[in-house]
């Protein structure tokens, strides 16, 4: 991969990471208005409006989550970037294509070996004898 491809595919990470971090900021920045406009504001009193209440909490703690474990993935694919490591495939060690790093910039695997990664996860789903990490008791 060329200088400048790399110096593209860090403008586009520093950017996803800048844009994460600002709309945390926002939502921290509501949500602590939200709750400081009075001692009860976020007490509901009829059920189906706890309901709703929990609901729009959770959703909101399932999307910090996610945002919070792509800005983790991001701030390794700089990490990468720093080390010259970045654009290898973790399992086969081959050059990850340009456009596949600009779609998915935290990207570790190359196209074949994460298609090969999701056939297996799809096959072990499938499987009848299928079990969860849960139930084995070793």
């Amino acid at each position: 991969m060329t200088k400048e491809q790399l110096e593209q595919i860090k403008a586009v990470i520093v950017e996803k990471r800048d844009q994460l971090r600002q709309e945390a900021d926002r939502r921290k920045t509501n949500q602590n208005s939200s709750t400081s406009s009075g001692e009860h504001a976020n007490y509901s009193f009829h059920m189906a409006d706890q309901g709703s209440d929990t609901m729009e909490m959770e959703q909101k703690y399932i999307f910090a989550s996610r945002e919070g474990n792509f800005l983790f993935h991001l701030e390794m694919a700089l990490e990468r970037l720093q080390s010259g490591e970045y654009g290898i495939c973790i399992q086969c060690k081959k050059e990850i294509g340009f456009e596949r790093l600009l779609a998915v910039p935290h990207a570790r695997l190359c196209i074949k070996c994460k298609a090969k990664e999701e056939r297996t996860k799809r096959m072990r789903s499938a499987s009848p004898d299928h079990q969860s990490d849960e139930s084995i008791s070793e």
